[in-house]
């Protein structure tokens, strides 16, 4: 099943409805036909509700909406502010997202709770841990940690030098892995807060994933995709990485993974999207054609189907092979 929006595809997600995608136009389209228009402007980030029923989404118009097939509603606005930074969570139920400096945090269940917690620079990134319950900011200079549901909180900082734009934790809760505006990856084990560097990339890191039960972390940023384990009480200090799928002619710009399994999915920065079990490190070609680099990829719960969308405004949803 393909798709032609004519506009750049932001994110997809797999939700109840199935899969949906949220574009540059401020539209959210899914699968199925139904189209949303969720912001005036384009869509910067989404997440899938709590729920699982459909799509937070935050927009260059400072909005932050929950779109379903049935229509939109407005969670919040804040004029003059983007919201690009947006994250969920289906254990606690909570959502969170940045506004300028401000993480805000909100419960759909609860009308009545706010948290807002402050940071020097700008969010440009939110995660959070496992349980659902704390939550990490990327910002200048580091991520902070803040604990959802508490106010009057000083946060944790892990500091590391430099601007950090995208985040992960490990799905055990122990490290935080931090993707930075520079060509490297930054973590840290929470338990000490030791700094994990991570480098050597020929360019940005702008999507990563868990596998196999959380013992790999699977990145974007190289020519096939970057492969760090994370076994034992060490993750992956002092142990290097291997690199799968390799393809001198293309870069990987995003990732997907199976969480239980070893299958690895890449899309490229020429429009392919391929599948490989890193166990064996055997290539499948779910796109082979060439075209605008992809912007958005996701793996349905099942592990059976794949979504994915391109710059140009290409996007399909298609079964693993």
């Amino acid at each position: 099943m393909s798709f032609e929006f004519d506009a750049y595809v932001t994110d997809v997600h797999f939700t109840r409805h199935g899969a949906a995608f949220a574009l540059g136009d401020g539209t959210v389209r899914f699968a199925d036909g139904a189209s949303v228009q969720a912001h005036d402007g384009a869509i910067l980030a989404a997440a899938l509700h709590p729920s699982g029923d459909g799509l937070i989404t935050g927009g260059d118009d400072g909005r932050l909406v929950f779109s379903k097939p049935s229509g939109a509603v407005e969670l919040a606005r804040h004029q003059g502010r983007w919201i690009d930074a947006v994250a969920t969570s289906r254990e606690s139920g909570l959502i969170a997202y940045g506004a300028g400096r401000d993480l805000h945090v909100l419960d759909p269940s609860d009308p009545a709770f706010s948290r807002i917690f402050s940071h020097d620079k700008s969010v440009a990134a939110v995660a959070f841990d496992p349980k659902g319950r704390r939550i990490a900011v990327a910002t200048y200079g580091g991520a902070a940690l803040w604990y959802a549901r508490i106010p009057g909180q000083k946060p944790l900082f892990l500091k590391w030098a430099g601007s950090h734009i995208g985040l992960a934790f490990s799905p055990d809760g122990k490290f935080l892995m931090s993707a930075m505006q520079e060509n490297q990856l930054h973590g840290w084990r929470l338990g000490d807060a030791k700094d994990l560097r991570m480098g050597g990339y020929p360019a940005k890191v702008k999507s990563m994933a868990f596998l196999a039960r959380g013992s790999a972390l699977a990145t974007s940023g190289s020519n096939g995709a970057v492969v760090w384990p994370f076994s034992g009480a060490n993750g992956p200090l002092g142990k290097q990485a291997a690199e799968v799928g390799y393809d001198d002619t293309s870069l990987v710009t995003r990732i997907a993974a199976t969480p239980d399994r070893t299958v690895i999915f890449g899309g490229t920065d020429d429009g392919k999207v391929w599948a490989l079990d890193a166990a064996r490190s055997d290539k499948t070609m779910i796109k082979a054609e060439k075209g605008a680099a992809i912007t958005a990829l996701s793996l349905s719960p099942d592990g059976e189907t794949i979504a994915y969308g391109d710059e140009d405004g290409l996007a399909a949803v298609a079964k693993v092979p």
